[in-house]
């Protein structure tokens, strides 16, 4: 868990968040009243959900899951699992002591020799491009599919490489200045360096049509990228997301071919279904 996290106070603005999640490079904040209790939580998706609101208050979501802090490791799993969350803000007595993440249970999941096979664990359709498809084009392929990495095929059918929104991002034709600008966010300010503004302006661009390069994603993606099998253990799985900072891995078979893409919230089901 991390202790005292990154929080917005009511009353706030949309502006208010968009600089801490700027600033922090972070994609959402607990949201807390003056008394530290929990009000909610927002991201840059109810941000920009909400383009016209300015007000925290009818920004961020009031129904967020909490938890308290005397919950078990498998308590916190089954919330994030069933709730397809990746934050948890943690209270005691309601007020916000902490936030969890899936990675916070990855670690100690990668220890605990869970033998469960993750091909029991995936749940989405696996959504691959092939080396040739525009990077925009992938763009949209993410967001219909609701992904957030594309493994790539090559003419063979075979696994060539991984992209991720990050990557797709970090291609964006996006200036600066006049995403300030129609953000309603300052520049006189270090935070808002451009390294830093891209933590919220991935949906801008989504929102915007910004134009993204025709270019092929075998331009921009990783090749060869770590994969496991479908055999492969839920605390296997953890160990090589931990140590490679992952959130993500393509599955393959015996014989190399990709059958599926294993994400961290998947691997909270083997936790989640012991309680």
């Amino acid at each position: 868990m991390t202790k005292d996290p990154i929080v917005a106070t009511l009353p706030g603005t949309r502006t208010d968040v968009l600089k801490l999640l700027v600033k922090h490079r972070i994609p959402g904040v607990p949201i807390v009243r003056k008394d530290k209790t929990l009000a909610g939580f927002v991201s840059r998706h109810h941000i920009f959900a909400k383009p016209e609101e300015e007000q925290l208050a009818i920004v961020m979501a009031r129904d967020h899951p909490s938890i308290e802090d005397s919950a078990t490791m498998d308590e916190v799993a089954t919330v994030l699992a069933e709730m397809d969350i990746s934050y948890l803000p943690v209270v005691r007595k309601g007020k916000l002591v902490g936030i969890l993440t899936p990675v916070d249970l990855l670690r100690p999941l990668a220890d605990m020799g869970i033998e469960t096979p993750i091909e029991q664990l995936v749940r989405q359709p696996c959504v691959a491009v092939h080396t040739s498809t525009p990077v925009n084009v992938a763009s949209e392929i993410m967001r219909l599919g609701n992904v957030v990495a594309l493994p790539i095929l090559d003419d063979a059918g075979h696994l060539a490489g991984i992209i991720t929104d990050r990557d797709i991002f970090a291609l964006s034709r996006v200036n600066g200045t006049i995403a300030r600008r129609e953000l309603g966010i300052a520049a006189d300010e270090d935070a808002w360096a451009w390294e830093g503004l891209r933590n919220v302006m991935r949906l801008y661009w989504e929102e915007r049509k910004i134009d993204l390069p025709r270019s092929p994603v075998r331009d921009a993606m990783v090749a060869k990228p770590v994969t496991v099998y479908r055999k492969t253990s839920a605390s296997d799985a953890a160990r090589t997301m931990v140590k490679n900072d992952f959130g993500q891995l393509p599955v393959v078979d015996s014989q190399d071919r990709l059958v599926a893409m294993l994400y961290e919230l998947d691997l909270m089901w083997c936790l989640a279904r012991r309680t």
